[in-house]
């Protein structure tokens, strides 16, 4: 599938798996809540001291990936046990945001994917947690991939990036 069906696997996946790998090679992944806000650019926010930080900055390539519209079924045609996905992965290197603005800029566009309903409160919240929240804004090196399994009405599997 192409880099922008890619993009949009992301932003509709509740959490986004973020992985890296410590200086001694052991890998790290977690999901996260993350928010991207423009075609290389994605943001998450966390506590300033922990494992992860301490793995970012010994090491800022990290690998994302995400899944949507996940349904186990048997397949129409031959009765397979299968799983219709739609799924994204890219590449991005972390980098620490330190400048106050963007931070609360990052923060905003965080709580404006999962809360927009509530950003009445973003002011007065980020104020108060602003200097013990870090922001780390992942930059894409290179475009993202996108996969998927699915089937049409007909029961025919939909490849090579055929859509409906």
């Amino acid at each position: 599938m192409s880099a922008e069906w890619a993009l949009e696997v992301f932003d509709k996946a509740p959490y986004i798996t973020v992985s890296m790998a410590g200086e001694d090679g052991t890998p790290y992944g977690l999901p996260l809540s993350v928010v991207r806000t423009d075609e290389r650019t994605f943001w998450f926010h966390c506590a300033t001291e922990g494992r992860k930080m301490d793995i970012l900055r010994a090491n800022p390539r990290v690998f994302l990936s995400a899944v949507t519209r996940c349904k186990p079924l048997r397949g129409p045609k031959d009765s397979s046990f299968t799983l219709e996905f739609q799924s994204a992965t890219a590449v991005g290197m972390a980098e620490f945001v330190e400048d106050e603005v963007t931070k609360k800029e990052a923060l905003r566009a965080i709580c404006r994917r999962f809360l927009p309903k509530q950003m009445e409160g973003f002011e007065e919240a980020s104020s108060k947690s602003l200097h013990r929240t870090a922001v780390v804004r992942i930059t894409l090196i290179e475009p993202p991939i996108g996969k998927r399994k699915q089937y049409d009405a007909n029961g025919d599997e939909m490849k090579y990036g055929r859509m409906e």
